[in-house]
Formats: C-alpha cells, structure tokens, sequence
C-alpha cells in the first residue's frame, strides 16, 4: 500500500541556516533522539548516509536530489529496520513571511496494508522529534558565534 506521510514545521531559525544544515545530509544523530549514529560516505548526489538507530537497527540513504535553488533534498531509503519495500524522503525549505524557515518534509512509502497506518504515525512521531532536534541544534549554533 502506497502512504504519503507529510510533516510541516516552522521553525525559529533562519532560512538559509536551515537549508545549509539540511543540504550537507549529516547531523540526523543529532537531530533524531532514536538515530545512534550517522556518517556520510560521497558528497552530493549519489552520497550515501548510513545510521544505526538506538536499538541497532540499520538504515541507509542514497541522495537523490539536491537542489539549492528550490532547497530540496530528496533521498531514498534503500535499507530500512521498518517493514517498507520503498521509502522516499523530500525535504523542503520555505521561507515564511519573517524569514524563518518553514520545512515540508513528505515520507512517500510502501507497506503491507496492514501496517500502512502505524507505520504513518511511526514515521510522523519520528520526524516532528527530528525537526525538533533541528530547530535546537540551529538555535544553539545560531547562538555561539555570537557570543564570541
């Protein structure tokens, strides 16, 4: 069963902060409370992120697209802990009207029916906890050069 799962946030974070976290396709460990570890291998398209959740799961990524014009990453999960044959992520970059950022992030995804649902709230919980995290690394990096 196909399942689009989109999740909206504004943040309180610049645009272009934002979208330069997002584009270097890193940091998800510090974003994710259930990522243990992420590592890049490759730059741009065609890199591949590699994370260990905490209960040591696997889950690897392939970038797909990376477009600094319209500030949307695209990746494909092509190894998953989750019951999912497919798994595609679009994370976009909007600026709102006080120029912070307003991020898009849509999970397109196969599942047996039966888990379609669960799987919807699992990847919903997961991405608003990660856009959380986002908005407090941002926050706290926005906030040290500052200080200096």
């Amino acid at each position: 069963m196909h399942t689009k799962q989109p999740i909206t946030k504004k943040l309180n974070a610049p645009v272009e902060k934002t979208w330069e976290a997002i584009s270097r396709i890193g940091r998800l460990d510090v974003w994710f409370p259930f990522i243990a570890a992420c590592s890049v291998e490759g730059n741009g398209i065609g890199a591949y992120r590699k994370m260990t959740t905490i209960e040591g799961g696997e889950i690897t990524d392939i970038i797909q697209e990376i477009d600094h014009k319209l500030k949307r990453l695209v990746y494909l999960r092509v190894k998953s802990p989750f019951p999912v044959t497919y798994y595609q992520g679009t994370v976009e970059v909007f600026e709102s009207f006080d120029s912070m950022a307003v991020i898009a992030w849509t999970v397109d995804f196969e599942s047996d029916p039966k888990d379609s649902a669960s799987l919807a709230e699992l990847v919903r919980e997961a991405i608003s906890a990660g856009l959380d995290g986002m908005e407090g690394d941002l926050r706290s990096e926005i906030a040290s050069p500052a200080s200096g």
